[in-house]
């Protein structure tokens, strides 16, 4: 539980794939300014990069582990990697394109029979690479991952179990990732219906929410010349219209610049961790503002308490 004593600052995370790796930068400059965090909650890799903050990790530890497995035989004979070489910009080589092409061909083939390209086992080597094997409950900062159950419909928070789990699940993008079976429950990706749970982290107890966004820049109209462009462009501005009811909840929202980046743009990892840092860095004396505004909301608020008749507790029914 958070302490009663002061007003408490919830962190919401959202997704966006390797954009997301801009949580980390912004994470540094909070840590920096000895802004301090009650509580993070976080959705794909918000939850990934959130939990694991959330257990003890520096940003500067997190962004040498990003850098080490982006160089690791496990990450270079991903689909992940072939999906970021397919979606890269001219620069690219043409033996590179050819390579590429041959795995998404094999990607798409297993797509046909699989309810994901990357199966639970195959991500879960990449989740305990970076999430250690503890509970949510024993993480140094209260933490929440959130995902989406897909027999229901319905969003799943994550506030104690396994936290590998509770990352696995809320990390499951539709399509890339095998949805997780937990009980009755069929979990995938929490940006389905909440890409920023700004909404969480005030029903969690947070006083003040910081919400950071990583969402792309808008499409061009290339990309809309394709049955899959347009596919994905619809998506957007699906999950574009939630997101907004969610920043409605928090009191600041940051977007760093992640350009129109695609989510699998994970060799950016130092562009885009720079990038959350400037973004934070120009939100400083809005979120201090916004921290000194809350306490002084708060405060008045328990005088009024005081002045209250105390509310005597009904005895339990049989």
């Amino acid at each position: 539980m958070m302490k009663r004593g002061k007003k408490r600052i919830g962190l919401a995370l959202g997704g966006g794939g390797a954009r997301g790796l801009a949580h980390i930068g912004l994470l540094r400059v909070l840590e920096q300014e000895k802004i301090p965090i009650d509580l993070i909650v976080g959705t794909s890799i918000g939850a990934l990069i959130g939990g694991v903050y959330a257990s003890g990790l520096s940003p500067d530890e997190m962004e040498q582990r990003v850098d080490e497995y982006l160089h690791s035989p496990q990450f270079r004979s991903s689909a992940i990697e072939a999906f970021e070489t397919a979606h890269a910009r001219e620069d690219v080589g043409l033996t590179q394109k050819i390579q590429s092409f041959l795995k998404n061909r094999f990607h798409m083939v297993q797509a046909m029979f699989r309810p994901g390209i990357l199966s639970n086992e195959d991500f879960q080597a990449t989740i305990n690479y970076f999430v250690p094997d503890i509970q949510i409950e024993e993480t140094q900062i209260p933490f929440r991952a959130v995902a989406t159950d897909l027999m229901t419909g319905e969003l799943i928070i994550f506030s104690n179990g396994s936290l590998r789990q509770a990352v696995l699940a809320s990390c499951a993008v539709p399509g890339a990732v095998e949805p997780l079976k937990e009980g009755e429950w069929l979990l995938s990706d929490g940006g389905i219906i909440c890409l920023v749970p700004s909404s969480i982290a005030r029903t969690e107890g947070a006083d003040i929410v910081i919400a950071v966004a990583v969402d792309r820049d808008i499409c061009t109209e290339e990309e809309l010349r394709t049955a899959i462009g347009v596919y994905q462009r619809a998506g957007e501005i699906m999950s574009g219209k939630l997101e907004n009811y969610e920043l409605m909840d928090a009191d600041i929202v940051i977007f760093p610049e992640v350009g129109d980046l695609h989510w699998s743009s994970f060799s950016q990892a130092k562009t885009l961790i720079k990038e959350g840092e400037i973004a934070a860095r120009k939100n400083l004396d809005n979120i201090r503002n916004a921290i000194s505004a809350g306490e002084k909301r708060f405060a008045f608020k328990e005088i009024l308490k005081s002045f209250l008749p105390k509310k005597r507790l009904a005895k339990p029914t049989l």
